[in-house]
C-alpha cells in the first residue's frame, strides 16, 4: 500500500480523542460574536512596539538599541513559532503560533491524521507538509530512540515534562549533527557559546557522541589562530556576516571540551582527549595571547554589542576555558601545553578577581553594575570560585528581576519588562550546582510556567508572562537540562 495520508479505523480511545478535538477545533475556528471583543491579555498595556526582529543574534543578540535605557515601558514582542516539528528524512519545520499542535506521542513529529483533520476544519495544522503515516511513524520511532538512548534528568519529579520537552527541542534543532540556536531565520546559525552549553547538556544526559559531534564542528570552523567568529552557518561554510570575532567563544569551547571529556568513560578518555586536543590547543594558544597582559581586550560577549571596555562576560569564560584546557591537554598526554594553560588560567583568574572583585563582579571594572556574568565565576565554570563570588552573584538578582519573575541579562539592561530565559535558566543551573535547591526551583518554575503551547522554552517572557520571540532556544533548553541534572545529583 502506498504511504498515503489516510485516516484508518482507530481504537476507541483514539476515536473519543478525535471527537473531543473536533469540538475544540470547531470552537477555535468559529467566528466570535460581533458584540464581543476578544479579551485583552493580562498584565500591563502594550505601550511600546519592540518587535524583536533585531539583527538576529543567538540568545541575547539584536539588542544594541536601548541597552542601559531607563524606560519602564513594557515591550510587546511577537512569539515567532511555538515549536520546531521533526519531519521524515531529517527535515524540520516551524510550528505556527496559531496551530492546534498535535504530535505523535513522546515526539515532535506532527500527527498526520490530526493535521489533515485540522486543515479540513479550517484550523491551523501543526504542519502543512504532507505526511504519510508510515513515514511519520518512522520519524517518531527515531526520535523516541534518541530520547531513550540517554537519560532524562528529573524524570521522576515535577519537571519531567519540562526535561523531555527540552531534550526533544534540542533534537529538533539538530540537523546533520549541528545544533542551531533557534529555527527562525536570524537564529538558524551556530553560536560557539550556545553550542558549548548544548554539548555539555548532551554529555551530561548520556549523549556523549552528539556532544563530541558539536565540538568537532567548532574545531572545523575555528580560525587557524584559535579565535571564533560570533556565529557560523550550520553547513560549516563560515560566518553569515561581518560581525567579527567574539573572544568568549574561545573560552567556552575549551570549557565545554573539558566538561564533555569528564563524562567519557575512563578507558576511552585518552582517545577522546586526543580528538579534542586540536580544538583545545588552538583555543588555549589564542586565550593565552589575549590574557598575556592580565585582562583580555574588549570584545562583544553574550550581550552581543560592541564594547570599548572588557566585560566580565568575556574575561570569566577565558579563565574557565583555560582551566579545562589544562585537563584536556593533560589527558591527551601534552603535559607542557597543559602546564602553560594551567599557569595562564591562574594569572587570568588573579587579574579578573583584582579588577572585578572590588565592584562585586559587575559588568565592567570601572562601572560595577550587576550582570548575569557574575554566574561565570562560580561552579560549574571556575574550578576555584572567589570567596566573595557567590554573594555577588546573589546580589545581582534584584536589579535584573523583571515583572514575569524572570531575569534580564544585567542590571544595565533596558527596562522593557522582558525576562530572558537564557539568564533565568543559567541562574537555575548555578543555584543547583551550589546546592541551593530552593533558588534553583524558583527559576525553573518561572521557565516551566511560561512555555509555549507545545511546551517549548521561548527566548523571552513579556511582562505579562507571555512567551515571546524565538522558540525553542537551544541555550535555554541546555541550561534547564543542566540544572535538572545538577538537582538529581544534589
Amino acid at each position: 500500500m502506498p504511504d498515503a495520508v489516510v485516516v484508518s479505523r482507530a481504537r476507541r480511545a483514539r476515536a473519543r480523542a478525535v471527537v473531543v478535538l473536533v469540538g475544540a477545533l470547531l470552537a477555535a475556528v468559529a467566528p466570535a460574536p460581533a458584540d464581543r471583543a476578544a479579551p485583552a491579555p493580562p498584565g500591563p498595556p502594550a505601550a511600546a512596539s519592540s518587535t524583536g526582529t533585531g539583527t538576529g543574534a543567538g540568545a541575547v543578540g539584536g539588542v544594541g538599541a536601548g541597552v542601559g535605557a531607563s524606560s519602564t515601558t513594557h515591550a510587546r514582542i511577537d512569539l515567532y513559532q511555538q515549536a520546531v516539528a521533526v519531519l521524515p528524512d531529517g527535515a524540520r519545520a516551524e510550528v505556527p503560533v496559531a496551530a492546534v499542535a498535535t504530535y505523535l506521542p513522546g515526539t515532535r513529529v506532527p500527527d498526520p491524521a490530526v493535521a489533515v483533520l485540522t486543515a479540513a476544519l479550517g484550523g491551523t495544522p501543526t504542519t502543512t507538509v504532507p505526511l504519510g503515516p508510515r513515514a511519520a511513524r518512522a520519524a517518531a520511532a527515531e526520535q523516541r530512540a534518541w530520547l531513550a538512548a540517554g537519560t532524562v534528568p528529573g524524570d521522576d519529579g515535577r519537571y519531567a515534562g519540562l526535561a523531555r520537552a527540552a531534550l526533544l527541542d534540542l533534537h529538533a534543532l539538530t540537523v546533520d549533527g549541528v545544533v542551531v540556536a533557534g529555527w527562525s531565520p536570524h537564529w538558524r546559525y551556530v553560536w560557539p557559546r550556545d553550542a558549548s552549553f548544548v554539548a555539555v547538556a548532551l554529555a551530561r544526559t548520556g549523549r556523549v557522541a552528539d556532544a563530541l559531534a558539536l565540538l568537532d564542528f567548532l574545531a572545523d570552523v575555528q580560525e587557524p589562530d584559535g579565535s571564533f567568529e560570533a556565529r557560523y552557518r550550520p553547513d560549516g561554510s563560515g560566518p553569515p556576516d561581518d560581525r567579527g570575532t567574539q573572544s568568549d567563544g574561545t573560552g567556552w569551547s575549551m570549557w565545554a571540551a573539558g566538561l564533555v571529556l569528564a563524562e567519557v568513560p575512563a578507558a576511552e578518555r585518552p582517545a577522546v582527549a586526543a580528538r579534542l586536543a586540536p580544538l583545545v590547543s588552538r583555543s588555549a594558544a589564542h586565550a593565552l595571547t589575549l590574557v598575556a597582559g592580565g585582562l583580555p581586550p574588549a570584545s562583544p560577549d553574550y550581550w552581543e554589542v560592541a564594547e570599548h571596555e572588557v566585560t566580565l562576560g568575556t574575561a570569566a569564560p577565558l579563565v574557565a576555558g583555560l582551566e579545562q584546557a589544562a585537563a584536556v591537554l593533560s589527558a591527551a598526554d601534552r603535559p607542557d601545553d597543559a602546564a602553560r594553560a594551567r599557569a595562564g588560567a591562574a594569572r587570568a583568574r588573579d587579574a579578573v578577581v583584582a579588577a572585578f572583585g572590588p565592584g562585586g563582579y559587575g559588568r565592567y571594572p570601572s562601572r560595577p553594575v550587576p550582570d548575569a556574568a557574575s554566574a561565570f565565576v562560580l561552579a560549574p565554570f571556575w574550578a576555584q570560585p572567589p570567596a566573595d563570588g557567590a554573594a555577588a552573584w546573589r546580589a545581582s538578582v534584584p536589579s535584573m528581576l523583571r515583572p514575569a519573575a524572570g531575569l534580564a541579562p544585567g542590571g544595565a539592561w533596558r527596562r522593557d519588562g522582558v525576562s530572558w530565559t537564557p539568564q533565568t535558566s543559567l541562574y537555575a543551573w548555578v543555584a543547583a550546582e551550589q546546592g541551593d535547591v530552593a533558588t534553583a526551583t524558583r527559576w525553573l518554575d518561572v521557565i516551566d510556567a511560561h512555555r509555549t503551547a507545545s511546551g517549548s522554552i521561548p527566548e523571552k517572557l513579556l511582562a505579562d508572562g507571555a512567551p515571546a520571540a524565538v522558540a525553542p532556544l537551544a541555550w535555554s533548553a541546555a541550561c534547564v537540562l543542566l540544572a535538572l541534572d545538577a538537582l538529581d545529583g544534589s
